[in-house]
């Protein structure tokens, strides 16, 4: 098993720049590790895990099709974000923090009124991966199939044409319904909370309070004209990985075509006490013309979970449609 050198970026901040590239460019071998069991003598998973790497999940451009990252720029990355940390500027959500250190642009990617600042942000963890996808080995998205690049053209020309007939017409997560399955946005809102009993694991994602249940027992599957948000999951041990398979994903919270054939297997193993390795492959013939494989890292938290609250869809989505009431009025008195 190999594992990956993750530093939160306080951590660092403390560290020579000599000692950097050994411990921030360089893989943690150690087979003989075990995690504890659980008194069903499962391998211990529970606990509270973070998703905050700043990794991105399709390898740029700039760096080919070079794995790993070297020290020089490990250090350069250290230097960078703790620049943008300190900043207290507009807040930098998910992969917008790697453009920003390497564009020097530290301006907000929202395009839309306000923003969150940085205070909003949890403190983001360095590691020496250039993508989160292993596989295709170049670290890209497969092909799209020109299914699938068709129907991207004609969804995004009605939502030009279309941006709030109702709020039907905006996203799930702007309604503040649902954030997908599995959410994988790091950074904000990004822990998980994992449960273990004999015949079930739950998953408790902080986003939208989501809840997976999953049953570790042998279950029929469901039938297939039953579709749920976070589709219907079956999880099994392979060794001290936790196996999950999820299927039945409702086309709603997860759109694409032919999403009755995609599949999710989402991979779980503890290689450390304080990192969680989890893998997602990706079968989606509907969308892409190959699976794809991503490996985050997930880190311990001693911090519990809150509640979440998404405050936004009480009053935003009123805002949002009467405001494209006015403009549709404007337009229609100048014409």
């Amino acid at each position: 098993m190999i594992r990956y050198s993750t530093k939160p970026i306080s951590a660092i901040l403390f560290l020579s720049l000599f000692a950097l590239p050994f411990l921030l460019n360089s893989t943690l071998a150690d087979d003989s590790w075990e995690p504890g069991r659980t008194i069903d003598d499962q391998p211990d998973l529970q606990g509270v895990w973070a998703n905050n790497a700043i990794t991105p999940v399709e390898r740029p451009a700039m760096f080919d099709e070079r794995e790993y990252l070297t020290g020089e720029e490990m250090q350069f990355l250290e230097r960078r974000m703790s620049e943008i940390t300190a900043s207290g500027g507009d807040a930098l959500f998910g992969e917008s923090v790697l453009d920003a250190v390497f564009s020097g642009d530290v301006s907000s990617r929202d395009t839309q009124t306000g923003n969150y600042d940085q205070q909003w942000m949890v403190e983001r963890t360095l590691d020496n991966r250039t993508s989160q996808i292993i596989d295709p080995s170049d670290g890209r998205f497969p092909a799209r199939t020109v299914a699938a690049a068709a129907h991207d053209r004609e969804l995004a020309g009605y939502r030009a044409e279309h941006p709030a007939d109702s709020w039907l017409d905006r996203s799930l997560s702007e309604r503040c319904v649902h954030r997908g399955v599995p959410n994988l946005r790091p950074g904000y809102n990004s822990y998980w909370q994992i449960v273990q009993s004999d015949n079930y694991v739950t998953i408790i994602q902080e986003m939208f309070h989501d809840v997976r249940v999953i049953p570790l027992t042998t279950m029929p599957n469901l039938h297939e004209d039953i579709r749920l948000w976070n589709g219907s999951s079956r999880g099994y041990w392979e060794g001290n990985t936790l196996v999950i398979d999820t299927q039945n994903i409702n086309e709603k919270s997860d759109p694409g075509l032919d999403t009755q054939a995609r599949v999710y297997q989402e991979r779980l193993t503890r290689v450390s006490e304080t990192e969680l390795q989890y893998d997602f492959i990706v079968h989606d013939p509907g969308t892409f013309t190959d699976d794809y494989t991503r490996r985050l890292i997930f880190g311990y938290s001693e911090d519990k979970i809150y509640e979440y609250a998404c405050h936004e869809g009480n009053y935003g989505m009123m805002n949002i449609l009467s405001g494209h009431r006015i403009e549709e009025a404007r337009l229609a008195d100048n014409d």
